[in-house]
């Protein structure tokens, strides 16, 4: 994960400086600047994006930044993404292993495929610009696990990996929208949508299924995770979390040995379930534990940096934000350089409650809606709390292999009738309950906020905090604000990037 900011149509070099100034805390560990006939593109990385061999030294005189590919030189690249295939596209492409090695293979895939490129990203997400200093080409994943804004002004196109690098620019800003590219022209093209109809199920075998699930989860942590950094686990002791730390303790004790322990770490709003459900699953892999219990007072005081890293004002949005936050920064000053995260299982295996509402025949586009808030929502969180602390951060369930297989398995494996009730997530929990304690295979579904216990205190304490008329005051022109916390953060939020149209790129979700 890293960031980068690009200025079009124009040499504005001022522009792009405060642009980028802006975006410093998501690559304190190298950046570079490009300059061409038509275009100013500037990047910057944290240390694991760089993705150096591992026990590899590298020297930073010898990099280049905007990176390009020694075969056609001419070709820069601002990208900020994860490639889970990277080494089954790689081979065939003749890109060797090595530092920007994303980065190389998709300019050789571009200079091949052109805008037929995105045929071979089916397990990658990313935004990105190329250029050859006179043209532009730029995109975002289907799914807008990454993010990008732009903005015009007198001609000009600015893009930035951030919504506050452009508010000092232009008023005139966009969400650069998932599934699109963008050419010279300004011109947003659709390469990929989410499907209306499910696909045709795979198979009625469960335990195969069960199998395949387990499969492909391993294959996608040993894929994006080599512990060449300083690395451990964000473990709310939910499935997710604990699925993924389970794994990633295996794979540490197999690199450095049996009594080798992976670092987890821990949020709660005091003796909060989460604080529970991780101490449960540290002390069933034996892992080097790390807890941080906060109070209300603690969260206030965070509130305006986390709104304006977050770039939302979306209350459960914010509210597991806080804990991310401040977890993030806690394991950050433990010398930690990547975070990872189960997130992305609700999305892939329907683990939000309110989907329970629904029948079965109504799930799968249910689950589309769902997964259509990750571009402005959900996973602003996984992006922006930690790249706000320089902390890499890698999610292995969110791989387009586990997405396409999942999505044809039977509904009601996902969500199982169980008597009058549903059991969320079933054949996730079915496929791990023989890696897990009992009480967390099927611990009911919490949201983050609600299991770390930012969500008890936070709507609480604004309905006491602001009045009835101040709400209605602000309704009355902006009738998006559902509840006293949502005009809380979003007067910060307006505070930071005006009142136009930044507020039209936060999504909010469904439920407050």
């Amino acid at each position: 994960m890293s960031g980068f900011a690009v200025v079009y149509n124009q040499q504005n070099t001022s522009a792009l400086e405060n642009m980028f100034k802006r975006i410093g805390h998501r690559g304190p560990y190298y950046s570079g600047k490009f300059e061409g006939q038509r275009i100013l593109m500037a990047q910057n990385y944290l240390k694991g994006d760089i993705l150096e061999k591992p026990g590899s030294v590298l020297d930073k005189t010898e990099i280049c930044v905007p990176a390009f590919n020694p075969q056609f030189p001419e070709l820069k690249i601002c990208y900020d993404g994860q490639m889970g295939n990277w080494e089954e596209r790689a081979k065939p492409m003749g890109v060797d292993d090595g530092p920007f090695r994303e980065e190389r293979l998709l300019l050789k895939l571009y200079h091949q495929y052109g805008s037929h490129l995105f045929e071979y990203l089916d397990d990658a997400i990313f935004t990105f610009v190329i250029s050859d200093g006179n043209n532009l080409f730029a995109a975002r994943d289907l799914l807008g696990i990454k993010t990008l804004f732009y903005g015009k002004k007198n001609g000009a196109l600015y893009l930035s990996s951030e919504l506050k690098s452009l508010t000092d620019i232009t008023d005139d800003i966009y969400e650069f929208p998932p599934g699109h590219y963008m050419d010279s022209s300004g011109t947003l093209i659709r390469f990929a949508e989410l499907p209306n109809t499910q696909p045709k199920i795979l198979h009625s075998d469960l335990d195969q299924m069960l199998e395949d699930i387990r499969n492909i989860i391993k294959k996608s942590l040993r894929s994006r995770v080599d512990f060449s950094l300083p690395t451990a686990g964000l473990l709310s002791g939910g499935m997710d979390s604990s699925v993924i730390n389970t794994l990633a303790n295996d794979l540490f004790k197999e690199k450095f040995g049996t009594n080798a322990r992976l670092k987890t770490f821990a949020l709660g709003v005091g003796e909060s379930e989460d604080i529970k459900s991780a101490r449960l699953l540290a002390e069933h892999i034996s892992s080097d534990h790390h807890e941080l219990i906060v109070d209300l007072n603690e969260i206030l005081e965070v509130l305006p940096d986390v709104i304006y890293y977050l770039e939302s004002f979306d209350p459960s949005l914010v509210r597991s934000s806080v804990s991310n936050y401040l977890i993030s920064k806690y394991a950050r000053d433990q010398g930690v350089e990547i975070l990872l995260s189960g997130e992305g299982g609700d999305e892939i295996f329907c683990g939000y409650i309110y989907l329970k509402e629904f029948p079965a025949e109504e799930l799968f586009a249910k689950q589309m809606e769902c997964i259509g808030f990750l571009h402005n929502n959900a996973s602003l969180r996984l992006d922006r709390m930690n790249h706000s602390n320089s902390v890499r951060v890698v999610a292995p369930l969110i791989s387009g292999e586990l997405f396409r297989y999942v999505l044809a398995v039977p509904s009601e494996y996902k969500q199982k009738p169980d008597g009058d009730q549903k059991i969320e997530k079933w054949i996730f929990r079915k496929a791990f309950e023989q890696y897990l304690p009992e009480a967390i295979t099927w611990r009911v579904k919490q949201e983050f906020s609600q299991g770390s216990g930012s969500a008890g205190i936070l709507p609480s304490y604004f309905e006491e905090a602001l009045t009835d008329e101040a709400l209605k005051t602000v309704q009355a022109e902006y009738p998006i604000i559902r509840s006293k916390e949502e005009l809380y953060y979003f007067q910060i939020f307006t505070k930071n990037f005006g009142s136009g149209r930044a507020i039209d790129t936060v999504g909010q979700w469904i439920r407050l």
